[in-house]
C-alpha cells in the first residue's frame, strides 16, 4: 500500500511541473497546478501518518486536516475560469477559500499544544477537539457536494459557450470533467458512507486506505485530461475578447441594432462564403474567424446565424461538412477511400466528433450510410 501512496504522490507533483511548464498556460492550467500540489500534500500528510511519524513527531499532526475543503473550490475554480473571459483572481473567487482559513484557525489552540497533550486528543483521551472534528466532517462532506454541483451546472453553459463559437468541440470540451466531478463526489461519499457505519459497528479494516485509493486513481485521470485540455479563453488572436457568451432570444435581436434588411443582405453573403470558399473545410474554424471573412463583428454573424438558420455555429458549420462528405464519398473514384480520410477531408478534425455529428444530421451512421447508398 505504501508503494501505491509513493506512486500517486510522484505523479501529483510531476503533473504540477508539467502544467507549469506548460507554454500558453492558461488560468485553468495553473489552478489545476496548483490543485495537484494540494493533492500531493495531502496524500504525504497521510503517508507520514501511515507510516507512524505522527507518534514519533506528534508536532506534525494535523497540518493536513483541513485539505479537504479545498478540492471543492479547486474543482469549481477550474471549471470556472475554463469559462469566462476574466483571467486573473478576483476578490469573490477567495471567498471559496474562507472554510479552509477558517479551519487552520480553529486548530490553533491545537498546535499550540505540547507534544505529549497532542498525542492524548489523537488517541481521544482527551476530547476538547470531538466536536469540532464532527464539524471539520460536515464540512468536508457539504463542500463535496456543493462544490461539484456547481460545477456541473457550469459544465452545461460551457458546452452551450462552444457550440456557439467553434466548430469543433476537441480538446476544448469539458465532458470529461462530468467524470472527474463525479469521481471527487464519489470520495466524499465514500467518507459519508463509512462515516456513518462507524457509528454503528466498528470495522474490520482502515477505511482510510478506499478514499487515498480513490484519490490516487483521481489523479491518474484528472492530470491525463487536464494536461490535454484546451480552455477556450487562452490568449489568441483567434479568441481573445471575440466569444458570444449565449444565443440571444429572438426577442433580443430588436435591439442588436442590425435592420432586417442589412441582416438579410449579410445572411445571403454568408451561404454565398460558404458555397464558393467552402471554410468550413478548416477543422478548427471558429465564429470569429468566419466573421473576420465577412468583415462584420462576431456578435452580428451569431445573430445572423441563429435568426436565419435556426441553429448554433456548431450544428451550422457541421451540416456543410456532413454534406461535403457525402458528396465526395458517393463519387465513384471516391468508393474504394478509407471513411475517415475523406471525414478529415471534409473538414472534421476526429473520428468520433465526425461520428456522432453524422448520426445527429442524417439518422444513419456513416457505415449505414455507405451500405444503402453502394448498392
Amino acid at each position: 500500500m505504501n508503494n501505491l501512496f509513493v506512486i500517486g504522490i510522484f505523479l501529483a507533483f510531476f503533473l504540477v511541473v508539467l502544467l507549469f511548464s506548460k507554454k500558453n498556460k492558461t488560468m485553468p492550467d495553473i489552478i489545476l497546478g496548483v490543485w495537484m500540489f494540494v493533492i500531493g500534500i495531502h496524500l504525504i500528510g497521510y503517508f507520514i501518518y501511515n507510516l507512524g511519524y505522527w507518534e514519533k513527531y506528534p508536532h506534525l499532526t494535523g497540518i493536513s486536516h483541513p485539505i479537504p475543503l479545498l478540492h471543492g473550490p479547486l474543482l469549481y475554480l477550474y471549471v470556472s475560469f475554463s469559462l469566462r473571459k476574466e483571467q486573473h483572481l478576483l476578490l469573490k473567487d477567495y471567498i471559496h477559500f474562507i472554510p479552509f482559513a477558517v479551519c487552520y484557525l480553529g486548530m490553533i489552540p491545537f498546535f499550540m499544544y505540547p507534544a505529549e497533550q497532542k498525542l492524548m486528543v489523537n488517541h481521544q483521551e482527551i476530547s476538547n477537539y470531538s466536536i469540532f472534528m464532527t464539524v471539520s466532517l460536515i464540512a468536508f462532506i457539504a463542500s463535496g457536494i456543493v462544490y461539484p454541483t456547481m460545477a456541473y451546472r457550469l459544465i452545461g453553459k460551457f458546452e452551450k459557450l462552444i457550440k456557439n463559437n467553434f466548430s469543433f468541440d476537441e480538446k476544448i470540451s469539458l465532458s470529461w470533467l462530468r467524470y472527474c466531478i463525479w469521481g471527487l463526489a464519489g470520495v466524499f461519499a465514500t467518507v459519508l458512507l463509512f462515516s456513518i457505519i462507524q457509528n454503528f459497528a466498528q470495522l474490520s479494516f482502515n477505511p482510510d486506505f478506499i478514499y487515498y485509493s480513490e484519490i490516487i486513481l483521481f489523479i491518474f485521470f484528472l492530470g491525463f485530461y487536464g494536461i490535454r485540455h484546451e480552455g477556450i479563453f487562452t490568449e489568441t488572436k483567434t479568441t481573445k475578447s471575440v466569444i458570444v457568451d449565449e444565443t440571444p432570444k429572438p426577442s433580443g435581436y430588436k435591439k442588436s441594432g442590425l435592420k432586417d434588411t442589412e441582416a438579410e443582405k449579410l445572411h445571403q453573403q454568408l451561404l454565398q462564403l460558404m458555397t464558393d470558399k467552402k471554410p468550413y473545410l478548416e477543422p478548427k474554424l471558429s465564429l470569429a474567424t468566419l466573421a473576420n471573412e465577412l468583415d462584420i463583428s462576431v456578435n452580428y454573424l451569431s445573430q445572423i446565424i441563429n435568426q436565419y438558420q435556426n441553429k448554433n455555429f456548431y450544428d451550422f458549420v457541421n451540416e456543410y461538412r456532413v454534406e461535403e462528405f457525402k458528396n465526395r464519398i458517393l463519387l465513384p473514384k471516391n468508393r474504394n477511400l478509407n471513411i475517415l480520410a475523406v471525414a478529415l477531408d471534409a473538414g472534421f478534425n476526429s473520428k468520433s466528433s465526425f461520428n456522432m455529428v453524422f448520426k445527429k444530421h442524417v439518422g444513419k451512421t456513416p457505415s449505414e450510410f455507405m451500405a444503402k447508398n453502394h448498392q
